[in-house]
């Protein structure tokens, strides 16, 4: 196993590298033993893409997200975002990361959730007034900076999650099921509003889905995961050019490595 400032100087070396996944692993004890979650993997990411983890439950997706943002520790191997550790950079305002749950103080405006982060940092409201207001209009809710949460639609009020994890100009932004609460006709539109806010940002993004058609359509390359334990199977890089309009949802060929990537995540089983 390599040392942190091993893969630190490999990040230095390769600018083009914002996250390193170095035989990471995580083992949760439970009343009937010890559970491996993660078996140690291997994963990087390239600075400016979008990268998504698909699987069935129980394949570690979510732990390894979770890992990533620094809210859990590796048991063995090491996760750093750009030489870093990722609490570190987390504190540093450049991780940006929104859940299925948007989590929106139900007191406070669009304006103010938004904001939120920027306040906890200790940064100025004030110096950052135009950025706020231009994020309200990347996710399209210019003129409803005033409004509460309870007056939103849940697509609306994962919006302002979104909009929330970018206030702080992070560099990496991680995504757990942002849309996994919302109906499907919603979910797509979702999806085509999530394309065009990051083609604005290229932020490097992690989606964790267990949409397949979602992971398609949005990511540059999909991280198949199987369980038992966490494991990555392959990794998928998709074909299609962006921007990737609604009509590819139903193109034969979006269609075709929608039904390769169900048959690898369940080997041996057919399409459906």
């Amino acid at each position: 196993m390599r040392l942190d400032r091993d893969i630190g100087a490999e990040v230095e070396k390769r600018p083009e590298i914002d996250l390193i996944v170095d035989q990471a692993g995580k083992t949760f004890m439970t009343p009937d033993g010890p559970l491996v979650a993660l078996s140690p993997i291997n994963l990087k990411v390239e600075k400016g893409s979008f990268v998504a983890l698909i699987g069935p439950s129980g394949c570690g997706k979510s732990t390894l997200l979770r890992m990533v943002a620094g809210l859990e520790e590796p048991d063995d191997g090491a996760v750093l975002i750009r030489g870093k550790h990722p609490e570190r950079f987390r504190a540093e305002g450049d991780l940006g990361i929104a859940f299925q749950d948007p989590a929106l103080l139900p007191w406070r405006s669009v304006y103010r959730n938004v904001a939120f982060p920027l306040q906890v940092l200790g940064r100025s409201i004030r110096e950052h007034d135009e950025k706020i207001r231009s994020l309200i209009d990347l996710v399209g809710l210019k003129g409803y900076e005033k409004a509460l949460p309870g007056q939103l639609s849940g697509g609306m009020r994962q919006r302002v999650a979104i909009a929330r994890a970018l206030v702080s100009d992070p560099s990496v932004l991680l995504l757990d099921e942002p849309f996994g609460a919302l109906d499907q006709i919603l979910r797509r539109s979702m999806n085509v509003e999530l394309q065009r806010i990051w083609s604005k940002s290229r932020t490097t993004t992690l989606l964790v889905t267990h949409g397949i058609d979602e992971a398609v359509f949005l990511a540059d390359e999909i991280v198949v995961m199987h369980a038992s334990p966490g494991r990555i199977a392959e990794i998928v890089k998709v074909p299609f050019e962006r921007p990737r309009k609604p009509e590819l949802f139903s193109d034969p060929a979006f269609h075709a490595l929608c039904d390769r990537l169900m048959q690898g995540l369940h080997p041996g089983e057919g399409a459906s």
